[in-house]
């Protein structure tokens, strides 16, 4: 329990800070991070800590980056994640690229749930934003669909002037292959870089969009997960709506820590304290359990967007 009453339980594990794609709203022009320090954490250093944690009552668990799928070891840390004692839930977050090869393998280990980012079906745009092919991501989707997982939904990050024509073709695709397609609001994790205050669109203003073709029902459920989207009908398909920046209680329910690719732990994306787990992992497990505990007590209350917040890590180096 953090010390606003909220259980803790969920864990997204950035495994690296690489990517195969150069996100506009991620990747800050440049970057290469990476290129600081020999590597990441290995995946001993990683199942160690997810162990430590289920001690505590982590249960959900999704691996992140960067793009997780760059690392040649992601199906075996899914797979020993998977055999822990306390697993209940692993998910995976990806851009798709490299799915087409590895959707089998990974449900096969373990993986439960993928989320797929996906902010645009015109591939001129999709190759803006992202510097990728769409044709690579939607063969990964299409692969994910294929291997059987328990849930595949899709992301789109809105962007004024960019990509805010694609949420209605969005939402009709999503429906068409009965994927939950979210739509998230832009946060200011990517310094210096190209996406700035004036493409920031809000949730209320996607929901305003598709609501001119096909009016938003409340959804009585939702699907599988563990995040903030709010849930509506659309065509009898669900789409959600992350409201980071503009929904004044969007932290109330916040159940998560991050693990960084270099072995930090985040209490809060949008707040900059971290908790070094390095030591830790160079002592007993005692001491990297009493570091998750102390990153849980320090997690606080509210992220601070909407307060002139200055970047000091991009996205990709924290984990998504």
């Amino acid at each position: 329990m953090d010390p606003f009453g909220r259980h803790i339980d969920y864990l997204r594990v950035s495994v690296t800070d690489r990517c195969n794609e150069r996100c506009l709203y991620c990747m800050p022009k440049g970057y290469k991070g990476w290129a600081e320090r020999a590597d990441h954490l290995t995946a001993d250093e990683i199942v160690r800590i997810v162990e430590q944690s289920t001690t505590l009552g982590f249960r959900k668990f999704r691996l992140t980056g960067g793009e997780p799928l760059v690392r040649k070891d992601i199906v075996e840390i899914a797979r020993r994640i998977w055999e822990l004692p306390g697993v209940q839930t692993l998910g995976l977050s990806t851009n798709g690229v490299l799915l087409k090869n590895l959707a089998v393998p990974l449900k096969q280990a373990g993986v439960r749930s993928v989320n797929i980012s996906l902010d645009a079906l015109d591939p001129e745009i999709y190759r803006k934003l992202t510097g990728g092919r769409l044709e690579d991501a939607l063969e990964g989707i299409g692969a994910a669909a294929a291997a059987g997982f328990e849930v595949v939904k899709l992301n789109c990050v809105l962007l004024r002037g960019l990509n805010d024509d694609q949420i209605v073709p969005l939402a009709n695709f999503g429906a068409t292959l009965g994927m939950p397609v979210r739509f998230i609001e832009l946060m200011p994790l990517a310094p210096g870089g190209p996406v700035d205050d004036r493409h920031f669109m809000s949730v209320n203003d996607a929901m305003a969009r598709l609501a001119e073709h096909t009016p938003l029902e409340p959804a009585p459920d939702k699907p599988h997960g563990h995040g903030p989207a709010r849930y509506y009908l659309f065509r009898g398909a669900h789409v959600g709506f992350i409201g980071s920046v503009t929904c004044a209680d969007f932290c109330t329910t916040c159940n998560k820590l991050r693990l960084t690719a270099d072995g930090k732990l985040r209490p809060c994306l949008g707040r900059h304290g971290e908790i070094d787990l390095m030591p830790a992992l160079r002592g007993d497990s005692a001491e990297i359990a009493a570091a998750i505990e102390d990153a849980i007590a320090n997690k606080p209350e509210n992220h601070s967007f909407a307060e002139d917040f200055e970047v000091q890590r991009p996205m990709t180096a924290i984990g998504g």
